[in-house]
């Protein structure tokens, strides 16, 4: 499943929201001004090779970004990760949650200038959970109603919960009720045009011409294994005035030496840093941090290690592990977690995990170096669980970057505890720890969470008893009680009960959080109105100055 493959704290092209931004008196300046001051192109790049233009196929962070910029589902992700009117232009709930209602525009259309219907939306949904499809993004529509039965075989594909009412309206209804349903549909769930899906049958989304488009660009060069290609200025675009760019060209660039001399000799307007880089870039013009929608965290194995069930010794381990000199290590554009919620993470147009801090302020020690205090607290867990000694191995991946942070770590509680405490380091190739970090070997894991969509329940629904991805089988009835209080159409109601979660994992230290990731790039910074979102540019608004 895709969540699974971003239980990682592995480095990612794209992340939580930045803006390169620019004032509305700008923007509206480069839309009156005469083309001749605005480059048509830009030259972009990104880190890996592309698996699949089909929305139900791709699986990776690189296919994504050019889907999020070709496909437009009902709603899109905006600046500071706010929904924004897409394929539709408005839509209704039904008083019990459990109906919604989409009302589609009429002037959208597809690149090879078909109409986009309800029907194009009830089409690929339903491609989509079907088993056949062996989509791994069928999470994706958990909660609509029989997505899950379907694509585990037990239902029919009719009877998934989306109707088209006529060729404008879109009718989807649910099992429970999903409040960030709006979030799910502006960064999933795209529409298809079923006639040229049908045309090219497996071969759908195998190569640039082997797809049709409905977002601002079409993809235009991709041969289904070149490594340079083009976002093309779609046509047919219902909102194509938006669009300033002709095209976005692409370029595969794999070695960060690489793309920063490019960037130099002015054949890339954007470079992914490395550590060693961005540490000397970091005064530059142009250079950017992009946090990335990321929380990496120590995750204790609550089933296979009794003594990590102790909430001091939690809390102790963690006020040991002075987060700011880890960051220094590995670099400075990562930002210190104190939340579990990604700093990307909006609820009601404003950010989450700034409003959690601000509400967990009593707790918020737990998640500071204090040596001090920590003692005190080893000391109570000792006691606490009648032992001389603690003792644990420490899991994590087998790349430079792991090895630095678990090295800090063991380093930082054999200084506090001395040899009341025995931490072993075993760093192994990802694929092994996660497949570990799956059956629950493991004692400590030092891993993270990238969530599909910027909704603070996305992260908090991880840690439920019971759930799948909460692996160290951390359990609290009050948690739970919380998260699933949650999933209310009362917006009010629904931020009390998703803070009141934030807090107990907080104060609980259910899991540590140690870092929010971030990327270091150069962007020119004749580029503006630039959003990055989730895990991508969106490239919709912006535009490129000559000088």
């Amino acid at each position: 499943m895709k969540n699974l493959k971003k239980i990682s704290a592995a480095a990612m092209v794209a992340g939580a929201l930045f803006t390169v931004a620019c004032s509305k008196s700008e923007t509206k300046k480069a839309v009156e001004n005469s083309s001749s001051e605005y480059e048509k192109s830009i030259n972009w790049m990104t880190t890996s090779e592309l698996e699949s233009l089909d929305p139900a196929k791709a699986d990776d962070t690189a296919s994504e970004e050019q889907i999020a910029n070709t496909y437009e589902g009902l709603y899109r992700l905006g600046k500071n990760s706010k929904t924004v009117p897409g394929v539709a232009y408005k839509s209704e709930t039904s008083k019990d949650g459990l109906t919604w209602t989409f009302y589609l525009r009429k002037n959208a259309k597809w690149s090879n200038g078909d109409p986009v219907t309800a029907n194009d939306f009830v089409y690929a949904w339903r491609r989509q959970v079907d088993p056949k499809t062996a989509s791994s993004q069928v999470n994706n529509y958990e909660g609509i109603k029989n997505a899950i039965a379907i694509s585990e075989g037990k239902k029919k594909v009719k009877t998934l919960g989306v109707k088209a009412d006529g060729d404008y309206k879109l009718v989807v209804t649910f099992e429970k009720k999903i409040p960030y349903f709006k979030v799910v549909t502006a960064i999933s769930l795209k529409p298809l045009d079923s006639k040229v899906v049908e045309k090219y049958g497996k071969k759908y989304g195998t190569k640039s011409a082997y797809a049709v488009y409905n977002g601002p660009f079409t993809s235009s060069g991709w041969t289904g294994s070149s490594l340079t290609w083009k976002l093309v200025k779609n046509k047919y675009y219902w909102d194509k005035k938006a669009v300033r760019l002709s095209a976005v060209n692409y370029s595969v660039q794999k070695t960060p030496s690489t793309d920063y001399n490019l960037y130099q000799t002015g054949k890339l307007d954007a470079a992914l840093l490395d550590t060693q880089a961005a540490k000397s870039m970091k005064n530059k013009r142009g250079y950017r941090v992009l946090t990335l929608g990321n929380t990496t965290y120590l995750s204790y194995n609550y089933k296979k290690k009794k003594i990590f069930r102790n909430a001091n010794l939690r809390r102790a381990i963690s006020m040991a592990i002075n987060r700011k000199q880890l960051l220094s290590t590995i670099g400075t554009y990562n930002t210190q977690a104190k939340t579990f919620s990604a700093t990307n993470v909006v609820l009601d147009g404003q950010n989450f995990a700034q409003e959690a801090e601000k509400n967990n302020s009593s707790v918020n020690k737990y998640v500071e170096y204090n040596l001090s205090e920590a003692k005190k607290y080893f000391k109570k867990a000792l006691k606490e669980l009648k032992v001389k000694k603690i003792s644990f191995t420490l899991m994590a991946d087998d790349d430079d970057s792991y090895k630095k942070q678990t090295e800090f770590i063991q380093s930082a509680l054999t200084e506090a505890f001395g040899s009341q405490i025995s931490v072993s380091v075993n760093n192994l190739p990802k694929t092994t720890r996660v497949s570990r970090q799956i059956a629950g070997n493991y004692d400590v894991v030092l891993g993270g969470l990238t969530s599909d969509f910027p909704d603070p329940y996305h992260f908090l629904a991880y840690m439920q008893s019971g759930q799948t991805y909460n692996f160290g089988k951390w359990s609290n009835k009050a948690y739970d009680k919380a998260v699933k209080a949650s999933l209310t159409m009362n917006k009010a109601k629904r931020k009390q009960e998703l803070l009141k979660a934030e807090k107990i994992i907080i104060d609980q230290e259910a899991i540590s959080p140690l870092y929010h990731m971030g990327q270091a790039w150069m962007i020119r910074p004749t580029i503006k109105n630039l959003v990055f979102n989730g895990e991508y540019p969106d490239f919709k608004t912006t535009y490129a100055t000559k000088n």
